[in-house]
Parts: structure tokens; sequence; C-alpha cells
């Protein structure tokens, strides 16, 4: 038997990038969350995700508007604004260019 095998390489196909929140991120979203609940605070979660940005809205309660937004921004204007946290009304509470810095450095007490 022979066999003739042909070798193609397709350097112009380019995968779309999924924009999500990557495993690490959203572990650490997760264990805040869980330690929230925990202890009372939030109650519930959902995700918005567009071509900009995706967003971890955190509830006190189902039927209310956010109470919190963890936001990452794929294009930011400035790398210091790639992650945030907002409220309700969008306003920027804390942001920072590490997600676990800014989830270690946010008093989720005082922002309550």
């Amino acid at each position: 038997m022979n066999r003739n095998l042909k070798l193609i390489i397709n350097n112009t196909i380019k995968k779309d990038k999924n924009y999500f929140f990557e495993k690490n991120e959203l572990k650490s979203i997760l264990n805040l969350y869980a330690k929230m609940v925990s202890n009372g605070s939030w109650k519930d979660y959902g995700l918005s995700i567009s071509s900009k940005q995706v967003i971890f809205s955190v509830f006190k309660n189902a039927a209310e508007n956010a109470v919190y937004n963890i936001c990452k921004k794929f294009k930011p204007l400035s790398q210091n604004l790639k992650y945030s946290i907002t409220d309700s009304n969008g306003k920027i509470l804390n942001n920072s260019s590490n997600l676990e810095n800014l989830i270690l450095k946010t008093n989720w007490k005082k922002i309550k």
C-alpha cells in the first residue's frame, strides 16, 4: 500500500476568542460569593456577557436589582480599569489590573 500524505497548514484561520472570566478568575469570584452567602450578605448572582465585558452581578434578593457588579473589561482604556467593582448605579467603587488583588483589597463589610 502506497499512500501519499499531505501536510496542510493554514495560518489564515483565526479562532474566535471566547470572552469570559478565566478559570482562576471565576474561582476567586465564586469563593468570595460562597463566603458572602454563608454570612447572609448575598443571595443570588447573574452573569452578563458582551463583546466588551463580562459582569458577575450580585443580588441580595433575586427580585431586586444587582447590588454589586464585578466587571472584567476586555479592552480597557487603562490597564488599571480591567477589573472593577461597581454599585447598582454603575459607580466604580474599586478597580485594579488584577482581579485577585481587587477582591482581597476590597472591604466587603464596609460596602455591604
